[in-house]
């Protein structure tokens, strides 16, 4: 897919203005025809210069201002269309120079901001400078006809380039002699692509706040190792990834002396610190070339207003329906190193500091938005911090319930620039679900599982179950913070999945349920087996919503440890499933502390036809038989390899009798659809 950098415009417009007699008409002349007018007329046409013979490959459109021929509102129409406004002096007329801050400047900062304009009513024109910044359109002043004099303006336009920041550069020219003809165009071009306004503050000599936060964010994400400098390999990397071009050693060492001579604590233990990259980009800034600086945050993802700009941190993804969305393998690899970059004592878990680190370079940690995401995965029980198994089903969980979240917290993070891609690597977007039933086997790494059933039916503490090692602890605990989500890792056959329980919140038992409340990867409807009135509940829900679908359902019976009650419904729970040809009810309690629960769920959302819940169980039969009818017999310490070849025999023929069990099932269960 390649390195994805932040687009800049596709096209510059320049506009020309000045008094009537200062030449600008004769500057675009000699532009085009690389000689100077004879006759020049009192505008010239609109022209466009193709982007192959522009520096920046940008087509660029040149455009003339005549008094004589055009009226102020199209003068003000013009400057409003244009990206950067070339105010053209005669630096041998001292009023054209005057009429710089006392007409042109004042002129095009009020067609920028009609409110400056006199235009609109009071209350809007307060409402306006209460709401937005003023729009400073890029300035550059051409000083036209140096041909005819044998000193400099430059002193004098330099004075008006502290008062007014929106200009980026001053050039002084002749069209005559074509003299700085081609820079000043290229000056203008490059006010518009590398602006100097949003880097750095012409009366301070400084980084803008926002250029410095966002260097700020780009060292931190370079500093690999997590300390606080940049080494020779992080520097080569990053020229490499912004440059696409290795450094070379002298050139480093040449780099490093400047920053010592400059910032004594530029450089440390052969480093370059924050302090040094912030006065390099500076420096840059200060010499001229502002490409470099903007070259850089525009890899990572900067617009012109340096924010993060929209297709970088959420390119577009397509997700057909009925399919999921999980991390890729890549996606996995570069959160796992991100978490240990930001582990600095190896205690496989973040501390509060570690975590604030983290995430310095993203507005905020994603999950300080959800409480759910917070709470939902396993935690070190010392400390509740999160450990690495928890950091990952946290990115889980958010990929799978909101994949742009996670896409724009990698761009934050920098995946882009470490992987050389965007963030479309890192997500894997499932099959069709309808393929999975099809096959009779799911592809996903990833399932939902939905939890429903009445109050006090206790599903809420089978949720909170799935995330705790001792489910002892949570006996008699009375959950105050609303979790809708439970993730952790399961074993299926050897490998390794994410489980995801919803607890589906039943407000009313005549509620129904909405779509995105029955549609999931496998169903857990929950009943008290202690409760006689539970169970019906259950029943309906089935009956209503699952009993014609293909979602494989298992019913559960918690609080077995107390003494089970007959159900007041037409059938027992027992009798139900065998009816509707589900596995017999699971029952559960959190003081037998037992998880085969959740193994069982995962199993089924992996093979999601009817037939797969039976192999479950008759699976679990044989292995009974097994035990009973060979271990018993050879001993489980035998070691005589006869003995254990009997055992072998007995195992294949076991095995032979359950396929022929499970083809009459799949038969029986054919006839019966």
């Amino acid at each position: 897919m390649g390195q994805y950098t932040a687009s800049q415009r596709k096209n510059v417009r320049i506009l020309l203005v000045g008094d009537a007699g200062v030449g600008k008409t004769s500057l675009i002349l000699s532009l085009v025809s690389e000689e100077y007018p004879e006759e020049v007329p009192p505008r010239a046409e609109e022209i466009t210069i193709p982007a192959n013979v522009t520096p920046e490959q940008v087509p660029t459109s040149i455009v003339d201002f005549s008094a004589v021929e055009q009226s102020e509102d199209a003068l003000a129409a013009e400057i409003n269309k244009a990206h950067v406004v070339c105010i053209v002096y005669a630096v041998d007329d001292d009023d054209t120079l005057d009429r710089i801050t006392s007409h042109w400047l004042p002129l095009v900062r009020a067609k920028c901001n009609p409110s400056l304009d006199g235009e609109g009513d009071a209350e809007a024109e307060a409402e306006g400078d209460a709401q937005r910044e003023p729009i400073r359109k890029p300035i550059v002043l051409v000083g036209n006809k140096i041909d005819l004099i044998e000193y400099s303006t430059m002193d004098s336009v330099l004075a008006i380039m502290e008062d007014y920041p929106e200009i980026e550069s001053c050039v002084e020219c002749s069209a005559k002699t074509l003299h700085n003809i081609s820079e000043m165009f290229y000056y203008a071009q490059k006010a518009v692509l590398h602006p100097t306004s949003p880097l750095y503050m012409m009366e301070e000599q400084e980084l803008t706040s926002a250029c410095k936060k966002s260097l700020v964010r780009i060292f931190k994400i370079c500093d690999i190792d997590g300390d606080n400098l940049l080494n020779d390999y992080e520097l080569n990397l990053f020229q490499r990834r912004c440059f696409n071009t290795p450094l070379q050693p002298q050139i480093l060492d040449e780099v490093k002396a400047v920053i010592q001579k400059n910032v004594p604590d530029g450089i440390y233990n052969d480093a370059v610190t924050l302090k040094g990259f912030l006065f390099l980009h500076c420096l840059f800034i200060q010499r001229g070339r502002n490409e470099t600086t903007w070259a850089v945050l525009r890899r990572f993802g900067y617009n012109d207003q340096l924010e993060m700009c929209q297709e970088y941190l959420r390119p577009p993804l397509k997700i057909p329906p009925g399919s999921s969305t999980e991390l890729s393998h890549r996606g996995q690899q570069f959160l796992i190193a991100v978490f240990e970059r930001y582990d600095r004592d190896g205690d496989g878990a973040l501390s509060p500091e570690e975590h604030k680190m983290l995430f310095s370079t993203c507005p905020a940690a994603p999950w300080s938005y959800s409480t759910d995401i917070r709470k939902s995965c396993p935690i070190n029980d010392t400390t509740g911090w999160v450990t690495l198994h928890g950091w990952l089903c946290r990115w889980t969980l958010m990929t799978l319930i909101d994949v742009v979240k996670t896409m724009e917290y990698l761009a934050y993070l920098g995946f882009n620039v470490h992987e050389n891609d965007s963030q479309l690597a890192a997500i894997h977007v499932t099959r069709e679900r309808r393929i999975d039933l099809a096959k009779r086997q799911s592809s996903r790494s990833v399932y939902k599982c939905h939890v429903i059933g009445p109050k006090g039916s206790g599903k809420t503490g089978l949720c909170r179950g799935f995330l705790v090692e001792d489910m002892h602890k949570l006996i008699g605990k009375e959950f105050k913070t609303n979790v809708v989500n439970c993730i952790n890792s399961v074993q299926v056959y050897g490998q390794e999945k994410h489980l995801i329980l919803r607890d589906i919140d039943v407000r009313h038992a005549l509620d129904p349920l909405q779509p995105q409340e029955v549609n999931c990867d496998v169903a857990c409807l929950v009943y008290d087996s202690s409760n006689p009135r539970s169970f019906e509940y259950v029943a309906r829900i089935y009956i209503k919503y699952y009993a014609e679908s293909k979602i494989p359902v298992m019913i559960v019976g918690t609080k077995c440890d107390m003494d089970e009650r007959r159900q007041d419904y037409l059938m027992q729970p027992s009798e139900f499933c065998d009816k509707y040809k589900l596995l017999p009810p699971h029952l559960f309690s959190l003081k037998t502390n037992k998880k085969e629960l959740y193994t069982k769920l995962a199993t089924m959302a992996a093979f999601p036809r009817f037939q797969a819940a039976w192999i479950l169980f008759y699976k679990h039969r044989l292995v009974q038989l097994w035990e009973s009818a060979h271990l018993r017999q050879f001993g489980l310490m035998t070691e005589d390899p006869k003995l254990w070849l009997k055992a072998g025999l007995g195992v294949a023929a076991a095995t032979m009798l359950g396929f022929i069990v499970l083809k009459t099932i799949s038969a029986a269960g054919a006839h019966t659809r």
